[in-house]
């Protein structure tokens, strides 16, 4: 299991789990940093020691074999287990390299070790950036919180209202700077499946090479190579695909009016409140980070131990009632009563602000009254919608975009009630970029994607199976689950794009790239969570199970006696093996070249 996906939403109740979470996260950055260093010592004493050549191919063979990479979510995919799989490969090459061959490796540096340390001073340099602002917002914030809170309510109100201000100022900048740390960490984590991958690949092709290797040895690497180069691309168009849409939901989140506590499964509200603790010698607040469930009326306090010498317990309480404490009544602010059944006398609370009182008032059916906006509903609009393109070996079909003007009078003459089929699609203006982008302009503005919201996770995790069969047999049978509708437009896309692919030759759009695009048209979450954006890279997967099951899927549905095979265990071993440099057919292949890398 890899590591939770680190939500936007919780940086905004900054719980303890989810520091915890966060420290994890940054140990892995740690791990990665010292591994990193050590791949660029090593590959410098190959480069600067030729006598030492083969002391130093050796230990660079063990630093590799002794990394593995740690990943976000709870599955891979085939590309990422290559990828994940690929330096125990690259070790067990350099195993078999004879020793002696000590020939310059010439542009190594430019091949290995600049790569690396770009990818250390850029990414993981920029997000220890982050991580220090962040900290430095995280001390002011909660520095002022406390001297917000002993802000006595009988100051003039225009003193309270210039100390809510200023905190709320200094919430903003921290949490901004939480969003910004939380989604720079998850990238380099991301990002260092390839970035890192891909400078050992090239360093490793140079040795083999620049040293004169057998043709038996050159031919052992190629193929897998080039299936690993096929992994490392597919990852990362996955990853850009990701990317994009977890960099939009990063930038609503940011730009929300109203910011709110994202509520989790379990709690129906949770934060930090103050609580009054009475003493033989007087009257103390202490603060607590506290969960209310709402279903059995449980409410938990954990302390926030902040002095030396100071221990509280965890207290399990069950709510009674709830009721907002009147200004005049004590000199604190934004207060509420708790009667508990474990209690006799009343728990005076104190939440950070005024909306945080009435949010948690309203998860204990206080008294205090709440407001919701009503829900616009989305006007359904017609699914019947098909296009016969021409220009199938066009480079780029569908990659490409065409004039946001021209899509947008395609689309509004296409869906004129007076005339619908008046559409010329021989018009000089109806090229084919802008009749692939309406399509795709029109599939991803449905209110309900066509694959649905209910069979959504049932396709995810069909395709995350480590069982082949099962995925296209899972796959196969929700297909039929689709309303008629829905599954006769999903059959005549997918035929379509079957079309396409097989000019991939010419239009050089693979199965895989048509993935990536209509994976995120075709399916989407229904709600819009880090979690969800992760999940991208597997609803790409069900469109390439689609396309190349074509044949099979909409040849009917399958049998009803017959189910699709059961997925083994995650403690077998995968139906598919990861792809291995030993264990190959033989295939014959020209003579290695440096590898140039496409860099965005």
């Amino acid at each position: 299991m890899g590591h939770p996906p680190l939500e936007f939403s919780d940086c905004y109740s900054d719980s303890p789990d989810f520091r915890e979470r966060l420290k994890c996260y940054e140990n892995e950055l740690e791990k990665t940093n010292k591994f990193l260093k050590d791949v660029i010592k090593d590959g410098n004493n190959v480069i600067n020691a030729i006598k030492e050549y083969s002391l130093g191919v050796q230990k660079f063979s063990q630093t590799l074999q002794s990394f593995q990479f740690d990943f976000i979510g709870d599955t891979l995919t085939d590309d990422e287990m290559n990828i994940a799989e690929s330096f125990r490969e690259f070790a067990g090459l350099l195993q078999d390299v004879e020793e002696g061959r000590m020939m310059l490796v010439q542009n190594a540096c430019d091949l290995l070790i600049k790569p690396l340390e770009k990818f250390r001073k850029e990414q993981i340099g920029f997000t220890k950036e982050r991580r220090k602002k962040f900290e430095k917002e995280s001390e002011k914030y909660y520095s002022q919180l406390d001297k917000h809170m002993n802000l006595s309510s009988k100051k003039k109100e225009t003193q309270l209202h210039e100390a809510d201000e200023l905190l709320d100022k200094e919430h903003q900048a921290f949490y901004e700077s939480s969003v910004e740390y939380v989604y720079q960490i998850q990238q380099v984590q991301d990002r260092k499946k390839f970035d890192v991958v891909e400078p050992v690949l090239a360093f490793l092709q140079s040795i083999l090479t620049l040293n004169n290797l057998t043709v038996e040895m050159t031919q052992d690497f190629l193929p897998y190579k080039q299936e690993l180069q096929l992994s490392l691309q597919n990852t990362r168009n996955h990853f850009e695909s990701t990317r994009e849409e977890m960099e939009e939901l990063m930038k609503r989140m940011k730009g929300s009016a109203q910011i709110c506590i994202r509520h989790s499964q379990q709690a129906t509200m949770e934060g930090y409140l103050y609580v009054q603790e009475k003493w033989a010698l007087g009257v103390s607040w202490i603060k607590y980070y506290c969960k209310y469930f709402k279903d059995n009326k449980q409410f938990i306090m954990m302390p926030v131990e902040q002095k030396t010498g100071t221990k509280q317990t965890t207290a399990h309480l069950t709510l009674k009632s709830c009721v907002r404490r009147k200004t005049d009544s004590t000199d604190k602010r934004f207060c509420f009563d708790i009667e508990t059944n474990e209690r006799c006398s009343p728990v005076l609370l104190q939440a950070i602000s005024e909306v945080n009182r009435k949010q948690w008032m309203e998860a204990m059916d206080g008294k205090e009254p709440i407001y919701h906006s009503p829900i616009q509903k989305q006007a359904e609009i017609s699914l019947f919608f098909s296009f016969f393109l021409v220009g199938l070996t066009q480079e780029g079909v569908y990659r490409t975009v065409g004039s946001n003007i021209q899509v947008q009078k395609l689309l509004n003459a296409f869906f004129d009630p007076k005339c619908p089929a008046d559409v010329d699609f021989n018009s000089t203006d109806m090229d084919i970029k802008t009749i692939t982008s309406a399509l795709k302009f029109y599939l991803r503005s449905l209110s309900e994607p066509l694959m649905t919201y209910s069979l959504h996770g049932e396709l995810i995790l069909a395709a995350k199976s480590e069982n082949l069969d099962y995925r296209l047999g899972a796959v196969h049978s929700l297909v039929y689950k689709l309303p008629e509708r829905n599954r006769e437009m999903l059959e005549l896309l997918i035929k379509h794009l079957v079309s396409v692919c097989s000019h991939s030759s010419e239009n050089l759009m693979t199965v895989s790239n048509m993935g990536v695009i209509f994976g995120p048209t075709l399916m989407r979450a229904e709600e819009e969570t880090v979690a969800a954006m992760l999940d991208i890279k597997f609803q790409n997967i069900v469109m390439e199970i689609l396309i190349e099951g074509y044949s099979k899927i909409f040849k009917g549905p399958p049998e009803e006696t017959i189910l699709p095979p059961i997925p083994p265990p995650r403690v077998t071993p995968r139906r598919r093996q990861p792809i291995t440099i030993s264990k190959r057919p033989p295939r014959l292949y020209p003579s290695l070249q440096p590898p140039v890398f496409e860099r965005k």
